[in-house]
């Protein structure tokens, strides 16, 4: 699939009632197109704190008037994982979104009423339970046409939506999310050894495309961040499942190279690419 490039400026801001707050500007170079699609416009931020990434995405916060979120527990239970799944998939007109922190959670009233500021629709939402605790499901699709998402921008911003209500109403799954060192109360109790954690396989998936599998410490932005690492190298994404659990992101890309698999020299490129961008230090542009 051809991947269309741009080059482009802009200038972002937050704003409140109406005064700029925050201004910096925003350079777009070789963005990309794929499957997931492309939209320029960006909306950010959960916290006044910097994100450690090369996206800024704008995530509205649901009415607390209406907060219905909690789910019944304990204050001696350990505190389980929270898991949010973004599945692109399972259902050929939907983007289906799953979410799990034990049994903790309620109805998540608030968290789909958070994606409707977002411009979309919840199709349909059902729950399920195992022993791993209670999982909420919704397909959702673009307001205005009724599709999937296929912007891997707002694809972010549905993720960081939900892992911010869920530090809102649950603040103690800020310990156990990477998001909680910038979003949370509490930072995370254990930090993420970036050498170990990353992981990045390739693996063929017929005579057309490959499944890449990519495993990482978790940050915002990520989603972003590694399709546009595969685009750059004109590796086409024809759909994947975008995983956050707990202090790891874990993807899974079906990817192709002009319309067939990938190859073992290239294979080797993309996992040297995508490791190298993974393991590198962050680096605060104050400190310059």
């Amino acid at each position: 699939m051809a991947v269309a490039m741009a080059s482009g400026s802009t200038s972002l801001g937050l704003y409140t009632n109406l005064k700029p707050l925050v201004k910096q500007p925003f350079s777009r170079t070789g963005l990309f197109r794929t499957f997931f699609g492309f939209n320029p416009v960006l909306w950010l931020c959960i916290s006044p704190r910097r994100l450690p990434s090369s996206v800024t995405t704008l995530v509205p916060k649901a009415s607390s008037a209406t907060a219905v979120e909690d789910g019944s527990y304990r204050e001696t239970d350990s505190i389980p994982i929270p898991k949010v799944i973004i599945d692109q998939d399972s259902d050929p007109n939907a983007t289906v979104v799953e979410i799990t922190f034990g049994n903790r959670l309620g109805a998540l009233l608030d968290t789909m009423n958070a994606l409707k500021n977002l411009g979309l629709n919840v199709v349909k939402a059902n729950v399920y339970l195992d022993s791993s605790g209670k999982h909420n499901k919704f397909a959702i699709t673009k307001a205005n046409t009724g599709r999937k998402i296929e912007d891997p921008e707002l694809l972010e911003a549905i993720r960081l939506t939900i892992i911010n209500n869920l530090l809102e109403y649950h603040p103690e799954s800020s310990a156990q999310l990477a998001m909680g060192a910038a979003f949370g109360v509490l930072p995370p109790n254990q930090q993420v050894d970036v050498d170990i954690a990353t992981h990045i396989n390739i693996y063929d998936d017929g005579p057309a495309r490959s499944l890449l599998c990519v495993e990482a410490a978790d940050r915002p932005g990520l989603l972003v961040d590694l399709v546009k690492i595969i685009t750059d190298i004109n590796v086409a994404v024809e759909s994947g499942e975008f995983d956050t659990e707990g202090l790891l992101a874990k993807a899974k890309f079906h990817v192709n190279y002009r319309g067939k698999a990938i190859i073992r020299p290239l294979q080797q490129v993309i996992a040297n690419s995508l490791r190298y961008f993974l393991r590198r230090p962050t680096t605060e542009e104050a400190s310059f």
